[in-house]
């Protein structure tokens, strides 16, 4: 029951963030939203990731980390359910408070691994970050037709009953465990010592790059395979790919770099995967863009993975993992939450779309260097 609410939980971390893309249409044309009204609803669960983050090492502080996931799995149902309410106030304020659980549950989640699996971080890491991919994956896909047959604001809303479900299984271990006996992360990391040590920033900027490439294709794939002559069909469909090649690495990937004694191996591997993918976008999107795609996939499933991992893996207890995650995961999301706007802005500027990919690749060059360092085999103690 411990195993099943955590991977439970985990596939609860993205569907309020990716079932709102296939709802757009939907739901600008019954609230009367324009186009960057609509992606603000994306932008503002972004950006909530980003900044409150550091609020998960506190309520662990107060509560303990199991009763911190649970309150998290409640307030994810409860702003899912508001932001289907009507009105543009409620779909904005229920977008910030489901943004404010994932940024909890997010943090809290490698600290759990590390409290409850410290033997076996590797498989848990694989098993935690698949089920998050598959969670995105399957609200991707099940929204459309849901709200065909249901309407928007209820399939939207039905991303509650499953944090509801996972809160119900979650709960009898947040409830059966004092945070004076376990359920509190042992030891006390200051921030400011966290934040004086290198290894704290290599983790930090290996993560926020991976997941600015990773939102960069998210957001702009399926519109660079259509300015290629790809139909708009088969351009969703290659970014669904992608998405399904993510999980096959999250799976694999976190097991063998979790015995290992260094992780550079698999941190070049990962990011020259990822560099392979955009290359081919850029020189032959027309080309196998499927074969493309499973090497973009495979890449940044593995980046993910390797990410969460070496937060776990960095730091020496479950208060120092909640702490490093904080740092890593809220710097990480803001800086990833630039990079959609920024390859925007150079597609404006140039007029097309080889200088954002060559941007690309020179982003996954950077993370490469930074995650190279981070994956040394001799762990600084933060």
């Amino acid at each position: 029951m411990l195993l099943a609410g955590f991977v439970l939980a985990a596939w609860n971390l993205r569907p309020a963030l990716a079932g709102v893309s296939p709802l757009l249409p939907d739901i600008m044309g019954d609230l009367g939203l324009t186009a960057a009204q609509g992606g603000a609803i994306t932008t503002v669960m972004v950006v909530c990731l980003g900044l409150l983050g550091p609020l998960a090492p506190v309520l662990a502080g107060r509560v303990g980390l199991d009763r911190t996931l649970l309150v998290g799995l409640l307030l994810l149902a409860a702003g899912v359910l508001v932001r289907s309410a009507d009105g543009v106030v409620a779909l904005y304020g229920g977008a910030a408070l489901a943004g404010a659980a994932i940024a909890i549950m997010n943090v809290t989640m490698p600290a759990l691994a590390k409290q409850h699996f410290p033997t076996r971080i590797g498989p848990i890491t694989g098993v935690y970050v698949s089920s998050l991919v598959a969670g995105a994956a399957a609200a991707s896909a099940a929204m459309v037709p849901l709200a065909g047959m249901v309407g928007w604001r209820s399939a939207a809303g039905s991303a509650a009953l499953l944090a509801l479900l996972a809160a119900l299984i979650w709960a009898p271990q947040a409830l059966r465990t004092s945070p004076r006996h376990g359920g509190r992360p042992s030891g006390h990391r200051p921030y400011r010592a966290l934040l004086r040590n290198r290894t704290t920033w290599l983790v930090t900027a290996f993560m926020g790059l991976q997941s600015l490439t990773f939102y960069v294709t998210l957001a702009w794939l399926p519109t660079i395979f259509q300015s290629a002559g790809v139909a708009a069909v088969q351009a969703g469909y290659l970014l669904g790919l992608a998405n399904a090649a993510q999980i096959a690495a999250t799976l694999t990937v976190p097991v063998h770099a979790g015995s290992a004694r260094s992780q550079v191996p698999h941190v070049t591997i990962a990011a020259i995967l990822t560099i392979i993918g955009y290359g081919g976008v850029l020189f032959a999107p027309t080309t196998t863009p499927w074969l493309w795609m499973i090497v973009l996939g495979l890449g940044q499933g593995a980046s993910i993975a390797l990410a969460l991992l070496l937060i776990a893996l960095r730091a020496p207890d479950p208060a120092s993992v909640t702490a490093l995650s904080a740092v890593a995961q809220s710097s990480g999301y803001v800086l990833a939450a630039m990079g959609p706007v920024a390859f925007g802005l150079l597609h404006q500027l140039s007029g097309g779309w080889r200088v954002p990919l060559l941007a690309g690749i020179g982003v996954c060059v950077f993370q490469l260097a930074f995650g190279a360092l981070a994956a040394r085999p001799a762990p600084a103690r933060v």
